[in-house]
């Protein structure tokens, strides 16, 4: 099966540009395929702005991302595999989504016959 991830990152770009929010990547840029500007990585990650309007080229491909900008004016050709985004999300009010593990995908749904207790809900008096 195809890893989920390059099409969260497409339906939440698409679904932030659709309502008129700047749609930004949290990158990890320590990540081996990273073509990053060095010089605004911190803490090995790097913010960065897919606008329309700030971007050109942009692919958002099932493997990578890649998309030509301007970093302190500067033409700059940015790449990375699609496995070094680690969120993607609004500049205006921060919805969208973090991935948080290897392969970006949502959680496995629990498995037939394993069974979690839960605690049945109790009321307590209080006075």
């Amino acid at each position: 099966m195809k890893p989920l991830r390059p099409y969260l990152i497409r339906a939440v770009y698409d679904w932030l540009v659709d309502n008129g929010l700047t749609p930004y990547l949290l990158v990890d840029a320590e990540n081996e395929g990273a073509i990053v500007p060095r010089q605004f990585v911190q803490e090995g990650k790097i913010i960065l702005n897919l606008r329309p309007e700030a971007v050109q080229g942009l692919i958002l491909g099932d493997e990578r991302v890649e998309f030509e900008a301007r970093f302190s004016g500067q033409p700059t050709h940015v790449e990375f595999p699609v496995s070094a985004v680690l969120a993607a999300y609004s500049k205006e009010n921060g919805r969208g989504m973090i991935f948080d593990d290897e392969e970006g995908d949502m959680p496995s749904p629990p498995q037939p016959g394993s069974k979690k207790k839960v605690a049945k809900p109790s009321l307590k008096v209080v006075k």
